[in-house]
Formats: structure tokens, sequence, C-alpha cells
């Protein structure tokens, strides 16, 4: 058991902490001499995409990139431990139940496909042919193809997710819940409609060319290592990098380059932030706001005197509607509604709107800090206006850059995992394939869950992820799954979800990105696209972990092949026998894609077309639109405060440094200076003393929800931090219990872990029976 310590962590983020980190991780899996090579593997032309984060690569033919998070998850991955029949022999379900996150992950790699067997309530080994047999005869007795649920996770590749939706469309249902319903959902609604994408619009050559970088909602210390590498640069050419962020954050504030030989050796370090913004949980709306306005106050005294205008006149009159409704209300939006709601002072707003107004292109960042709240499309088009007004977007060093986590879920979209394709879409899908699609809306993954609580007897089929412990309303989201007919999750390791069974449930395993991929026609690659919508190939380099592993795309395919029978006219083990011909069928539906096979085989692939960044607007009034919003004063935390004489306080759900999503790699919070201990409550130490506890003190937190339950989290330990009063932080999925189904964003209904109303109490041990 791991020593639990609390202190203060003051040396930058990454050197040497990082690269002891990644050398312990190697070793702990048992892999030191092959860990150091599949490293070096890791982004090269004839190597695998880094299974971790969606983050562009500067190089992706020569340079191996040092990324502490994506060496993790390597080496996670590439574990010398496996979790064979032998081990599920050993254990019943429930006895796995009883085992913690981070223990189920280290048991290694999964070996045999496996079928849950309710009288031993063990899982036990099964021939693929019969696993596959079973999912089809479930399937094929449904009393509608709409009974049943595909999940994807955002590390499957371009193939297995072409492949996936066209099986599932032509079994006759669009339900496909996946990880970007819980993250950047909220993105791609907002900037559909305001700028006719759902993507970022920058490159990363665009980091070197840009005069200012906005940081909104996001840790990349922790959940994007790579990303400070480009702020690094930025910042020691002199560019204003501003961060808003409610906690503080040691990635954001100092970077040790583990590359730069020199910052190592002399134990100095680079600055990242040159203003760092702590404005409330969910005030981020309220802060660009008053951004704006100050912005807008300015350029009204320019005009006045005759002086050069701050706002972009001719951008907004040649490519914007809906900007003097948007100037109305700004100007009626008071500061004091502002300030109040943002945390922040007048003073602060003005210094940051200084430098914004004095930067020539400036690029805005942001992730789940602002993606999971309800009024998160609401904040995200606030940022794309503050970009527009001074034309901001479609050109060098400026734009958009919603930064995603899953190394393919910006992929995973393009292919056409969405529960609500376009009519297009689905028209050339029927056409290519010579099926008629369904076009009615399936669920997302509020809806799958609320469907499979009110409608007994689902299939739910999860390729990848942890979808029992990444959802929201924990117990609600068990009690869901275990009412299926048939849970299925292919995987590469045993996690929470598996052990939440339908009354029949498989686990199938497959290969990881790491591992070499062979079908009929030789060994394979797969394509991955990322954040900025380069796409690629990626070949792993490691035997697979066991001689009973399928491919993903080989996984479908069969699937596919067992289920359809006659009634399919693809030809799937044909298509999945050479993945080039998978290709060659997504650049026929795709136009983007035209060429894919050559395109994509170039050294660091190719860059997807953004009509956004040509300055091109595909929205209905075909100019990038103004939204105009007021500053929020009736969110779930305004509604409980008001009906509540105790504190209540805002809670964000928050990534451990040892944690990549819901996988757990260790118990060390490494920046926060947290060792040996998860759950714990990061808090103002003043709201301590409000409190009349002390750090260290362990209490409970119970969820003030509008619906009336009462949901729990009990024994969180009391963590003196620089964070606002009033504001929470704890780790997921600790606290996903605490978010009610039904608080989500509007319109993209992504769960609102990040701003959660929770009172706290004492905790009270419990006498053993």
């Amino acid at each position: 058991m791991s020593k639990k310590v609390i202190q203060v962590y003051d040396r930058p983020a990454g050197g040497w902490g990082a690269l002891k980190s990644v050398a312990q991780q190697i070793f702990e899996q048992g892999i030191p001499g092959k860990g150091a090579r599949t490293l070096l593997s890791a982004n090269q032309p004839d190597g695998f995409d880094c299974p971790g984060c969606a983050w562009p690569d500067a190089d992706h033919t020569s340079t191996f990139e040092f990324c502490e998070n994506g060496a993790k998850a390597v080496a996670a991955e590439s574990t010398a431990r496996r979790a064979t029949p032998e081990f599920f022999s050993d254990y019943t379900v429930q006895q796995l139940s009883e085992k913690s996150d981070h223990w189920l992950e280290a048991q290694g790699r999964l070996t045999h496909p496996l079928q849950y067997d309710k009288a031993s309530d063990k899982y036990k080994p099964i021939a693929w042919d019969a696993a596959f047999d079973l999912i089809a005869g479930h399937l094929n007795t449904l009393p509608s193809p709409n009974d049943a649920i595909f999940y994807t996770s955002g590390r499957t590749s371009n193939e297995a997710a072409f492949l996936y939706q066209l099986f599932v469309r032509e079994f006759g249902t669009n339900n496909f819940p996946d990880c970007s319903n819980m993250c950047h959902e909220p993105s791609g609604f907002a900037m559909r409609e305001a700028i006719g994408i759902g993507k970022g619009t920058v490159l990363l050559s665009d980091f070197q060319k840009t005069d200012a970088i906005f940081i909104f909602g996001q840790n990349p210390g922790t959940n994007h290592p790579r990303m400070l590498g480009e702020l690094r640069a930025a910042s020691k050419r002199g560019a204003a990098i501003v961060s808003f962020n409610p906690l503080r954050e040691r990635g954001l504030e100092k970077f040790q380059d583990p590359q730069a030989m020199g910052e190592m050796l002399s134990g100095q370090a680079t600055s990242i932030s040159s203003d760092y913004v702590q404005l409330k949980i969910g005030g981020d709306l309220a802060a660009v706001k008053g951004i704006i306005k100050a912005v807008l106050e300015a350029d009204s005294v320019a005009l006045r005197n005759g002086l050069p205008r701050i706002i972009d006149v001719a951008f907004i009159a040649e490519h914007t509607s809906h900007f003097d409704t948007f100037v109305k209300d700004v100007e009626a939006e008071s500061w004091d509604a502002i300030t109040t709601e943002s945390g922040l002072s007048k003073t602060q707003l003005q210094a940051v709107a200084n430098t914004y107004m004095s930067a020539k292109s400036v690029i805005a960042c942001w992730g789940m800090g602002i993606t999971q709240h309800k009024h998160s499309v609401a904040t995200i088009r606030m940022i794309v206006n503050l970009l527009l007004l001074r034309g901001n977007i479609g050109r060098p060093g400026a734009g958009p850059c919603p930064v995603r986590g899953h190394s393919n879920v910006q992929g995973d979209r393009t292919m056409g995992i969405n529960e609500k394709p376009s009519a297009s879409f689905l028209k050339r899908l029927g056409e290519v394939f010579d099926f008629v699609p369904p076009v009615e809306h399936g669920y997302d993954t509020v809806g799958a869950i609320e469907t499979m609580l009110a409608d007994k007897n689902k299939v739910f089929f999860a390729m990848g992820g942890n979808f029992a412990t990444a959802t929201p309303d924990t117990e609600l989201t068990h009690r869901a799954l275990k009412q299926c007919a048939l849970t299925v999750h292919v995987t590469t390791k045993l996690n929470r979800s598996h052990l939440i069974c339908g009354r029949d449930a498989l686990i199938l395993p497959c290969l990881g990105r790491t591992e070499i991929d062979v079908q009929a026609s030789g060994q394979q690659a797969v394509s991955v696209e990322d954040s900025m919508s380069m796409v690629h190939l990626s070949s792993g380099i490691n035997p697979p972990a066991s001689p009973h592993l399928l491919s993903e795309p080989m996984i479908v395919a069969r699937l596919a092949h067992a289920t359809l029978k006659q009634k399919s006219k693809t030809d799937w083990m044909g298509l999945v026998a050479n993945y080039d011909k998978i290709r060659e069928k997504i650049a026929e539906v795709f136009v983007d894609f035209s060429d894919f096979n050559q395109r994509v085989k170039v050294p660091g692939g190719f860059h997807l077309r953004n009509t956004a960044s040509e300055r091109i607007w595909i929205t209905a009034t075909g100019k990038a639109n103004f939204y105009a919003y007021q500053v929020p004063r009736d969110l779930p935390i305004h509604k409980a405060r008001q009906n509540q004489v105790a504190p209540v306080f805002n809670l964000a759900t928050i990534r451990s440094h040892d944690q990549y999503n819901t996988t757990v790699y260790g118990l060390n919070d490494r920046y926060r200076g947290v060792f040996g201990e998860r759950r714990v409550l990061f808090i103002n130490k003043e709201d301590i003393a409000q409190l009349s506890m002390q750090a260290g003190d362990w209490v409970d937190l119970v969820s003030v929800a509008e619906d009336g339950t009462r949901r729990e989290a009990k024994r969180f330990m009391l963590v003196g931090y620089n964070i606002p009063l009033g504001c929470l932080a704890a780790y997921f999925p600790e606290t996903n219990g605490l978010v009610p189904l039904s608080s989500f964003a509007d319109n993209a209904r992504t769960p609102t872990s990040k701003s959660i109303p929770v009172m706290l109490s004492a905790h009270i041990e419990e006498c053993p029976a």
C-alpha cells in the first residue's frame, strides 16, 4: 500500500520527475528493454500512433516527442502481465467487483474471449465463433434494431470505426452513443452553427506564428503533456499565454522540457502563462463576455476620437452575421453581473482584454473544463465571438482549438460514429454499399442509459472504453447495464464495466495500437485523425499479447458476417483481409478522403480540408454567426444555493496525473502534491476554516440535485489548495455518481461533470458488524 503524503509541489512540470515516472512505469510493467524500444517507435513513420491523447505531432516523420502520459499508456498496453482464463477461474465477478480500478487494470492483457457464467459467477473461455453466434442470436431476436446500443471509444481506428458504423446501419439503427457525448459534444455543436464546421481551425504550425494563446478550462500538464512543448516554444519567443482555470495547475505555470538538456542539467525551467486567471468554476462565459465588453468599449473610444478601430470592421462586415444584435446584448450586460459570476474584477478582465487587443493573432484553446457545464455551448460560442471580433479565424496564427482527449475521438466522428447522421452522409453510404440506411436519430450516451433503464432486455455492445465508469449517475448506469439481455465489451484489459454484467455477457480481447496486425494480405496499418485534422497511419511493432486476439476491424467484420448473413451485400471478410480495401470504400463515401491510400502513406499523412480556416462558412446564413447570451444566473449551482442554509459548493471532477480518462496507472498526483491516495477533495483553506474543519479531515459529499435524489460519495480527505472560495475539485470516476443523469449541457447533452452542487459533512466511520 502506498504511503499517503500531501505536500506542496513547487518544481516545474516535466523534468526529471517525468523521466523517473516513465522509468518506474516501464519496470512495473515488466518490460524494461521492450518498453524502451516500443516508446522510441511511437509516432514514427513505420511505427504506431501513441494510444494516449489526440494532440498532434510536431513532426510525424523523424522526431521522438517525449510525453509522460503517452509513455504510461504505451507501457500499460505493452505490459508483460496477462489476465488468462486461469486468472478468471480464481475470482468470481463479485470478488473482482470489490477490487479497485487500479488493481483491475494492473492484472494485464486479456488473452482469450470470455463468457460470463451466472451459475458460478465467473468468466470462462469461449471460442470466437461461438461468441459471434451468441451476439448474432441476441441481435436477430430483438423486437427492433433500435433495441441494440452500440457504444464507441475514441481509441478505435478510422478503419474499425467505418466498418462498425456500416455494420450497425446495415443492421438497422443509428444508436451510436460514444465518448464524444461525454466530452467535446458541445464544441462540435457550438462551432457547426457558428462557423460551419465542428472542428478546430488551427494547425500545429499556427502555434509558431501566434501572438497570444488563450487557454480555457484545460490542464495540459496532465492531460496533453505534448502541448507543453508548443506552449514552451511560444513563451520563449515572447507570445502571451493567458490561462483561465479555477485550480492553480503547475503545468500552466512552469515547464522543464525533458528533451532540453540545457534546462535539465541547469535546473532551469520555462514560464508558461504570462497571465493566470483564476475564475470561479463555470465563470468562463462571464469572463469572456467581460473581455468582449472591454474590447467594444475601447473600440467606441477609438471611433469617437478618430483613431484606428480595435475590432476588424472589414472582416465583420464581409464574413459575419448578427453582429449588431450581439453588440446590443453585450452593452446591456452589467459589469456587476460579469464580475460576480466570473469571480474576477473589472481590472483583471481589462488587463486580459488589453492582451487580446495588442495581439495581431490569437489562438483560443479549451478542454472539458469548458464543455462539461449546462451552459457549455453558450460559453464556446462566446469564445468564438471573441475570436470573430478581430478576425481571428481563417488566418495564420489564429483560430479556435478544442483540444480533444482520446487519440482518435475526432476521427471516429469523421467516419460516421454519430447518433444524428446527416442525410447527405446516409445517402452516399447507401449508394456505395447498396442498402437503405436508417434515418431515425439514435441514442446518445444519456439517452442510451435512459432507454436501458426504462426498457429491459436491450443488447449493449461497447467498442472499447469503460462505459460503466465513465458515465454519470453511477448507480443508475449500473442498474441499466444489469437489465440488459446481453452486454459485450471489446477491450485489451479488464475494467469495471466488464463486471457490470447483463444476463449474458462477453469480453472480447483485441489487439492494441502497439501490436502487429496480420491479415490475409499481410501486415496491416490503421489510420487515425488528431485534434488538428491530420490523418496518418499507425502500424504496431510488438507481437500480439496472445495468439487468440483479433483486431477491431476483424471483430466487426466477423460480427457483421455472423449477424447479417445473406441480408448484406458487403464483402465483409474481403474488406478486412486488406485494410487498403476499407480505405478505398472510405474514399468513395467521403470526398475529403479521395486517394486515401496514396495520401495517407506519405510520411506524416495529410490534412483534411477545413472550410472555416478558408473563411468559407457552411452555415444557414453563409457567414460566421455571432451569438448573444446573457451571463447565466440560473445554473444548477444558483438554484441549489437558493434553497439551502448550509454552504453549497461547486464541484468539478478532474484527473490525477497518474490517470488517463478512466484508466488509473497509479495513486499519485505529483503536480498537485498528492501521493498514495485518490479519495481527496481540493478546497480553499478559508473554506476549510469556515466549516470548522482542518486539512486532513475526512468528509462525505452529497449532491444537491434538482431531481431531489440523494447521491453520496463517502470518505474524502480535505486538501487545502489554491482554488477560489466556494469551489471544489475531486477525481473521477470516484465522484461520477454525484452527477445526475438529468443534468447535462443545453443542446449538446454532455453530463455536467465540471459543475456539481454539493454539500459537505464530517465522515463518521461505520462500526464493524
